[in-house]
């Protein structure tokens, strides 16, 4: 890249770190710079919080670094990142409290209240449940809270100084009469803007802190999936994809709305669109936990990959359970426990690698399940992030779920899609789709082979038989000693 190559900026806030990366307007990523923010557990049970500033401090520090060594001339810069996560700020676009994220579970009895009230589910409340959580039992806080904001809209309002609830074509405002008579006050919810546009420029304080220029074109961004789903080239119906990251997930564009059990279906980020699938809970945390709390991080993430590929499908008879942090897709359990179930002497470190890798792959197949019984073709899986890197891991994808798997070339999705709706907001492509085709491609396939699939069904069917067997016992077990 020459000095001063016109690029776009796209952000991705993680659940862990975040990323940012210039990319040109044909899709290469030519520079990337990372910053971490741990998400910390909580003192009580289902408390997941961080700091708002964690992640500002994150970006101002990425975007100095790729300046300061890929000097460039940014035409654009657009945010995505993790959620439902929500950050109440005051007027000046402070927090007002730490982020409730997307992985607490203290708001569960108003999400399934205000579902109820507005026949909206999932994400399709976006923040609503936890501003209601804290309007009903945080007083201090609410009465200093201006707005109620997602992640990516936090960091739009304090790159642009305007606050705005970004929704996708045809996404319902889910600030509605029905939702907002339960408690939530109008006001605090921002004005809605469509994904893409413009949003605002980088003001004179985010350029100091961030060394864009002042004037920098602000896009209207969005949670980091679907900035995947477009970076990981997703137009066509039947195109599907394991979102991978902390959480894990699987969403699959179709043509018109489906209900499929334990599945969210809600407009896509493409217009015309449709996404089918469902967020997990930690399915990409679990090895992350194995290797770091388990092992002491003795050993990298590659180290222990290899090792497990001299283990044969199905882990020796050994199963995991990646309910580590409750689990969203398809069970809707905060209570959900993780375990491993069949160890034995002669099962070791490689088995126990191994069985995650496949947990991961079989947590996948159990979002699909009901979504293809209902109609829904999945003609290939695409696959992102640092797991992407694996053979073995893209190898048991496959085989588990009988998806085809497609390898895109730049397998920081989140950043290239953010990058993408970018483009498309300056005019350097016709649209998203356009901008789409002329900035992604798959490098390479991994097709399944025939030969594992009667094992993968077993191991399925003793995955799917599991949960149901232990839930009460974990159930009891919650609810503590009988007096």
């Amino acid at each position: 890249m020459t000095d001063r190559q016109p690029v776009v900026l796209g952000i991705d806030v993680g659940t862990t770190e975040t990323k940012a990366g210039l990319v040109t307007l044909d899709g290469r990523l030519v520079a990337l710079a990372r910053a971490s923010h741990p998400l910390v557990p909580g003192p009580a049970p289902g408390v997941a919080e961080q700091d708002p500033e964690a992640w500002w401090a994150a970006v101002c520090r990425t975007t100095r670094e790729l300046l300061g060594r890929r000097p460039a001339e940014v035409l654009a810069v657009s945010v995505d990142g993790h959620g439902p996560t929500l950050t109440a700020v005051d007027a000046r676009g402070r927090p007002t409290r730490q982020a409730i994220t997307w992985l607490d579970t203290r708001s569960s009895a108003e999400l399934v209240e205000l579902s109820a009230a507005s026949g909206l589910r999932g994400w399709a409340l976006g923040v609503l449940p936890a501003a209601l959580h804290v309007e009903r039992h945080e007083p201090g806080v609410a009465a200093a809270t201006r707005w109620y904001l997602n992640t990516w809209e936090f960091v739009g309002l304090r790159l642009a100084g305007v606050a705005a609830a970004t929704l996708v074509p045809g996404q319902p405002a889910p600030g509605s009469a029905s939702v907002l008579g339960r408690g939530i006050p109008a006001d605090k919810v921002p004005p809605p803007v469509a994904v893409g546009a413009l949003l605002g420029a980088v003001g004179r304080h985010a350029a100091a802190a961030t060394s864009l220029a002042v004037g920098t074109p602000v896009v209207a961004g969005m949670v980091d999936a679907f900035a995947s789903f477009h970076g990981a080239g997703m137009v066509r119906s039947g195109d599907a994809m394991d979102a991978g990251g902390t959480a894990g997930g699987f969403g699959a564009y179709w043509t018109a709305p489906v209900e499929a059990r334990g599945a969210f279906c809600t407009p896509a980020p493409l217009a015309g669109r449709w996404i089918v699938g469902g967020a997990m809970a930690a399915t990409g945390k679990a090895l992350d936990w194995f290797r770091e709390d388990v092992l002491g991080g003795s050993e990298t993430i590659e180290a222990l990959i290899a090792e497990s590929a001299s283990v044969g499908a199905a882990a020796d008879g050994l199963v995991f359970l990646p309910y580590l942090a409750g689990e969203r897709s398809p069970l809707w359990d905060p209570d959900a426990r993780g375990a491993f179930i069949g160890l034995t002497v002669r099962h070791g470190r490689a088995h126990l690698t191994r069985a995650i890798l496949e947990a991961a792959a079989l947590a996948i197949r159990h979002v699909a399940e009901p979504i293809l019984d209902a109609g829904v073709r999945v003609d290939a899986m695409r696959v992102c992030g640092g797991p992407a890197r694996s053979e073995t891991w893209n190898r048991i994808k496959a085989d588990v779920t009988g998806f085809p798997v497609a390898v895109p070339h730049v397998l920081e999705t989140a950043v290239v899609g953010s990058a993408i709706v970018a483009a498309a907001a300056i005019g350097a492509h016709a649209d998203v789709p356009g901008a789409i085709g002329a900035m992604t491609r798959i490098d390479r396939w991994v097709e399944p082979d025939r030969a594992t699939r009667g094992r993968y069904d077993d191991l399925y069917g003793t995955y799917t038989g599991l949960y149901p067997a232990i839930a009460p016992i974990l159930a009891r077990r919650a609810a503590g000693p009988v007096a």
